[in-house]
């Protein structure tokens, strides 16, 4: 007799032997796996799910809402973890939690393995990695590969590639295994999203990214190529990083829970748009409310999306921020590629530009005097000369 019905995101070795061990349990099991760009053999995967014991295999492609509604405003935001992560994983998870709850719903599950309970605060979570006996049964990726081995279930991890991958349209991760070492150069072969930048071409590639909103709207190349659709146009920039090694990153990164962990990630097209975002900023975005954005809301938002509290008041805050900070940020950004590294190469806007180039210019004074900034200058030395006359009167130095 069944325990009840169950839907669960379903894909990797992790996923997979948890499938086995609640149907093994006594569970009937709806599998799911939302396609958030990964490269997978649809067909395949639904024959696994379905030979390892899955009463059916839900499969939703919610590429086109990972983009614009996650990855698009990650873009906007500048969003950036530790000054390295780029945060591939994390901007998938509010999609593959929003559709599986959807799937829960629609399939009448009493129970959901997943964690997002803010969404379905009626149905019940269940989370192996938090159950003492499985965790008691499952120590570490050995006893994984061990159980899927007596129980038939195919994986693709195995003791000759001993690391964990996760990929989605924005990047691949891979940790565990051999990278535990921190000091330990990653192998070769362990990138899939991008070349080696020692075997990129040894020529420049040129391209533009056209933004409305702060928005990526349209990519053109060099070589004729032009993208306007949201995920084309993403996947596009993801081809232009790939073979030209752009988007690597090794770092040792703080978990939520305070543990350090050491992480590498290929994120080829959203490093392109960010930096070509991040120029554009300052042709077209005040300095005050880039300020604000930068201290409060970029950080704000990186950490709500990393911690996992997508779905939370805070982040909602945040990002209608962003949103408002962004109207004017509308213009076209031309970059340039070259093995491992991006450059903007130039930047215009003809609706928001707010640089101009005779203020700007070293050649004239007609528009700008220095004798302007006389009483400007008198002004903001009052506070310091009282801080100097304070320290002097305490004895101590400048």
């Amino acid at each position: 007799m069944s325990k009840g019905r169950l839907t669960m995101n379903e894909s990797g070795l992790d996923t997979s032997t948890i499938l086995k061990w609640l149907v093994n349990d006594g569970y009937t099991v709806v599998a799911c796996n939302i396609d958030v760009g990964q490269e997978e053999d649809w067909e395949d995967v639904e024959k696994k799910a379905l030979a390892v014991g899955a009463e059916r295999m839900i499969i939703r492609n919610k590429q086109k809402e990972f983009v614009e509604e996650i990855v698009f405003r990650s873009i906007q935001c500048n969003a950036i973890y530790e000054d390295r992560y780029l945060l591939g994983t994390s901007l998938a998870r509010p999609i593959i939690a929003r559709e599986l709850v959807n799937v829960a719903k629609e399939f009448n599950c009493d129970y959901l393995s997943h964690g997002c309970t803010a969404l379905a605060p009626g149905i019940k979570i269940i989370a192996p990695w938090r159950i003492p006996e499985f965790i008691a049964k499952f120590q570490g990726r050995a006893d994984l590969l061990e159980y899927a081995k007596v129980n038939n279930i195919p994986v693709s991890s195995t003791p000759k590639a001993p690391w964990s991958m996760d990929a989605n349209l924005v990047h691949c991760s891979y940790e565990a295994g051999i990278l535990e070492d921190p000091n330990r150069e990653p192998p070769k072969n362990l990138w899939t999203m991008t070349v080696d930048p020692v075997d990129a071409p040894d020529k420049p590639y040129h391209f533009s990214i056209d933004f409305q909103k702060g928005i990526p709207v349209k990519v053109t190349t060099e070589d004729g190529k032009e993208a306007t659709d949201s995920v084309e146009l993403f996947k596009l920039l993801n081809k232009i990083g790939h073979d030209n090694g752009v988007g690597r990153v090794d770092i040792v990164e703080n978990r939520f829970i305070g543990l350090k962990s050491r992480g590498c990630y290929d994120s080829p097209g959203i490093t392109l748009a960010r930096l070509a975002h991040v120029d554009l900023e300052g042709l077209t975005l005040d300095s005050k409310v880039r300020e604000l954005r930068d201290t409060f809301v970029t950080t704000a938002w990186t950490r709500q999306l990393y911690n996992g509290m997508y779905f939370s008041p805070e982040r909602e805050f945040a990002e209608n921020s962003v949103i408002f900070a962004q109207e004017g940020v509308n213009g076209t950004v031309k970059m340039m590629a070259y093995k491992g590294n991006a450059y903007t190469v130039g930047r215009s806007s003809e609706t928001s530009n707010l640089y101009s180039e005779e203020d700007a210019s070293m050649d004239s004074l007609d528009t700008f005097s220095p004798l302007d900034t006389t009483g400007f200058i008198a002004i903001q030395a009052i506070r310091l000369r009282k801080y100097g006359e304070a320290k002097i009167a305490q004895g101590k130095t400048l």
